[in-house]
Protein backbone atom coordinates (compact mmCIF):
# COMPACT_ATOMS: atom_id res chain seq x y z
CA UNK A 1 0.00 0.00 0.00
CA UNK A 2 2.88 2.38 0.68
CA UNK A 3 3.96 1.92 -2.94
CA UNK A 4 0.39 2.59 -4.14
CA UNK A 5 0.31 5.73 -2.00
CA UNK A 6 3.53 6.95 -3.62
CA UNK A 7 2.14 6.45 -7.14
CA UNK A 8 -1.17 8.08 -6.24
CA UNK A 9 0.63 11.13 -4.88
CA UNK A 10 2.62 11.29 -8.14
CA UNK A 11 -0.64 11.21 -10.10
CA UNK A 12 -1.92 14.15 -8.04
CA UNK A 13 1.31 16.07 -8.80
CA UNK A 14 0.74 15.50 -12.52
CA UNK A 15 -3.00 16.19 -12.42
CA UNK A 16 -3.86 18.27 -9.32
CA UNK A 17 -7.48 18.85 -10.43
CA UNK A 18 -8.39 15.15 -10.61
CA UNK A 19 -11.00 14.35 -7.95
CA UNK A 20 -10.64 10.62 -8.57
CA UNK A 21 -6.92 10.77 -7.79
CA UNK A 22 -7.61 12.41 -4.41
CA UNK A 23 -10.35 9.90 -3.66
CA UNK A 24 -8.10 6.98 -4.59
CA UNK A 25 -5.35 8.38 -2.36
CA UNK A 26 -7.87 8.71 0.46
CA UNK A 27 -8.89 5.05 0.03
CA UNK A 28 -5.25 4.01 0.34
CA UNK A 29 -4.67 6.26 3.35
CA UNK A 30 -7.77 4.85 5.07
CA UNK A 31 -6.51 1.32 4.44
CA UNK A 32 -3.19 2.35 5.98
CA UNK A 33 -5.03 3.64 9.05
CA UNK A 34 -4.25 7.29 8.36
CA UNK A 35 -7.84 8.46 8.83
CA UNK A 36 -7.24 12.17 9.35
CA UNK A 37 -5.24 12.50 6.15
CA UNK A 38 -7.80 10.33 4.33
CA UNK A 39 -10.52 12.72 5.49
CA UNK A 40 -8.61 15.67 4.04
CA UNK A 41 -8.07 13.88 0.74
CA UNK A 42 -11.77 12.98 0.41
CA UNK A 43 -12.65 16.60 1.19
CA UNK A 44 -10.26 17.75 -1.56
CA UNK A 45 -11.91 15.33 -4.03
CA UNK A 46 -15.32 16.79 -3.08
CA UNK A 47 -13.99 20.35 -3.38
CA UNK A 48 -12.93 19.53 -6.96
CA UNK A 49 -16.14 17.62 -7.76
CA UNK A 50 -19.00 18.41 -5.35
CA UNK A 51 -21.23 15.82 -7.08
CA UNK A 52 -18.84 12.91 -6.42
CA UNK A 53 -21.20 10.56 -4.55
CA UNK A 54 -18.58 7.90 -3.85
CA UNK A 55 -16.25 10.45 -2.24
CA UNK A 56 -19.11 11.71 -0.03
CA UNK A 57 -19.92 8.13 0.97
CA UNK A 58 -16.30 7.21 1.69
CA UNK A 59 -15.85 10.43 3.63
CA UNK A 60 -18.87 9.36 5.69
CA UNK A 61 -17.24 6.01 6.46
CA UNK A 62 -14.00 7.74 7.47
CA UNK A 63 -15.80 10.28 9.65
CA UNK A 64 -17.68 7.44 11.37
CA UNK A 65 -14.35 5.70 12.04
CA UNK A 66 -13.05 8.99 13.51
CA UNK A 67 -16.08 9.16 15.80
CA UNK A 68 -17.60 12.16 14.00
CA UNK A 69 -21.01 10.51 13.70
CA UNK A 70 -23.15 13.55 12.92
CA UNK A 71 -20.75 14.65 10.17
CA UNK A 72 -20.68 11.07 8.89
CA UNK A 73 -24.47 11.05 8.70
CA UNK A 74 -24.52 14.31 6.74
CA UNK A 75 -21.83 13.20 4.30
CA UNK A 76 -23.52 9.86 3.66
CA UNK A 77 -26.90 11.54 3.20
CA UNK A 78 -25.26 13.81 0.59
CA UNK A 79 -23.99 10.72 -1.26
CA UNK A 80 -27.54 9.33 -1.29
CA UNK A 81 -28.95 12.68 -2.44
CA UNK A 82 -26.52 12.59 -5.38
CA UNK A 83 -27.07 8.90 -6.17
CA UNK A 84 -30.38 7.66 -4.77
CA UNK A 85 -29.80 4.04 -5.80
CA UNK A 86 -26.45 3.81 -3.95
CA UNK A 87 -27.00 0.66 -1.88
CA UNK A 88 -23.65 0.85 -0.09
CA UNK A 89 -24.36 4.40 1.10
CA UNK A 90 -27.82 3.40 2.37
CA UNK A 91 -26.29 0.49 4.30
CA UNK A 92 -23.47 2.65 5.71
CA UNK A 93 -26.00 5.30 6.71
CA UNK A 94 -27.90 2.59 8.57
CA UNK A 95 -24.87 1.71 10.69
CA UNK A 96 -24.10 5.38 11.37
CA UNK A 97 -27.71 5.99 12.40
CA UNK A 98 -27.55 2.92 14.66
CA UNK A 99 -24.50 4.37 16.40
CA UNK A 100 -26.41 7.65 16.80
CA UNK A 101 -29.21 5.72 18.50
CA UNK A 102 -31.68 6.21 15.63
CA UNK A 103 -32.53 2.51 15.34
CA UNK A 104 -35.82 2.68 13.43
CA UNK A 105 -34.34 5.07 10.86
CA UNK A 106 -31.27 2.84 10.66
CA UNK A 107 -33.49 -0.17 9.96
CA UNK A 108 -35.24 1.69 7.13
CA UNK A 109 -31.93 2.70 5.60
CA UNK A 110 -30.64 -0.88 5.54
CA UNK A 111 -33.94 -2.12 4.15
CA UNK A 112 -33.60 0.47 1.36
CA UNK A 113 -30.11 -0.86 0.58
CA UNK A 114 -31.55 -4.38 0.32
CA UNK A 115 -34.41 -3.15 -1.85
CA UNK A 116 -31.84 -1.64 -4.24
CA UNK A 117 -29.55 -4.68 -4.13
CA UNK A 118 -31.12 -7.83 -2.65
CA UNK A 119 -27.79 -9.69 -2.94
CA UNK A 120 -25.84 -7.19 -0.83
CA UNK A 121 -24.61 -9.37 2.04
CA UNK A 122 -23.30 -6.44 4.12
CA UNK A 123 -26.72 -4.77 4.08
CA UNK A 124 -28.37 -7.97 5.36
CA UNK A 125 -25.67 -8.26 8.03
CA UNK A 126 -26.05 -4.60 9.06
CA UNK A 127 -29.83 -5.03 9.20
CA UNK A 128 -29.29 -8.04 11.47
CA UNK A 129 -27.21 -5.93 13.87
CA UNK A 130 -29.90 -3.25 13.99
CA UNK A 131 -32.75 -5.73 14.42
CA UNK A 132 -30.85 -7.41 17.26
CA UNK A 133 -30.51 -4.02 18.97
CA UNK A 134 -34.25 -3.48 18.46
CA UNK A 135 -34.90 -6.81 20.20
CA UNK A 136 -36.22 -8.43 17.03
CA UNK A 137 -34.05 -11.51 17.38
CA UNK A 138 -35.93 -13.80 14.98
CA UNK A 139 -35.72 -11.17 12.25
CA UNK A 140 -32.05 -10.59 13.06
CA UNK A 141 -31.45 -14.33 12.72
CA UNK A 142 -33.11 -14.27 9.29
CA UNK A 143 -30.92 -11.34 8.21
CA UNK A 144 -27.72 -13.06 9.32
CA UNK A 145 -28.76 -16.25 7.54
CA UNK A 146 -29.42 -14.28 4.35
CA UNK A 147 -25.99 -12.62 4.58
CA UNK A 148 -24.42 -16.08 4.93
CA UNK A 149 -26.49 -17.45 2.04
CA UNK A 150 -25.12 -14.66 -0.17
CA UNK A 151 -21.58 -14.89 1.21
CA UNK A 152 -20.86 -18.31 2.75
CA UNK A 153 -17.50 -17.03 4.07
CA UNK A 154 -19.02 -14.17 6.12
CA UNK A 155 -17.35 -14.83 9.49
CA UNK A 156 -18.98 -11.91 11.32
CA UNK A 157 -22.45 -13.06 10.24
CA UNK A 158 -21.70 -16.58 11.51
CA UNK A 159 -20.48 -15.13 14.80
CA UNK A 160 -23.58 -12.99 15.35
CA UNK A 161 -25.91 -15.78 14.24
CA UNK A 162 -24.14 -18.13 16.63
CA UNK A 163 -24.72 -15.75 19.55
CA UNK A 164 -28.44 -15.51 18.79
CA UNK A 165 -28.73 -19.28 18.46
CA UNK A 166 -26.81 -19.78 21.71
CA UNK A 167 -29.09 -17.33 23.51
CA UNK A 168 -32.09 -19.32 22.26
CA UNK A 169 -30.63 -22.60 23.52
CA UNK A 170 -29.85 -23.91 20.03
CA UNK A 171 -26.39 -24.98 21.14
CA UNK A 172 -25.66 -27.54 18.42
CA UNK A 173 -26.47 -25.04 15.66
CA UNK A 174 -24.53 -22.31 17.49
CA UNK A 175 -21.50 -24.61 17.67
CA UNK A 176 -21.70 -25.17 13.90
CA UNK A 177 -21.63 -21.41 13.39
CA UNK A 178 -18.54 -21.04 15.57
CA UNK A 179 -16.78 -23.66 13.46
CA UNK A 180 -17.29 -21.46 10.39
CA UNK A 181 -15.51 -18.48 11.92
Amino acid sequence: LKEAEKYQRKEIEINPDCATAYSNLANILRDLGNLKEAELSYRKAIEINPDYAEAHSNLGITLKELGKLKEAELSTRKAIELKTDYAEAHSNLGITLKELGKLKEAELSCRKAIEINPDFADAHYNLGIILKDLGQLQDAEISYRKAIEINPDYAEAYSNLGMILRDHGKLQEARLCSEKI
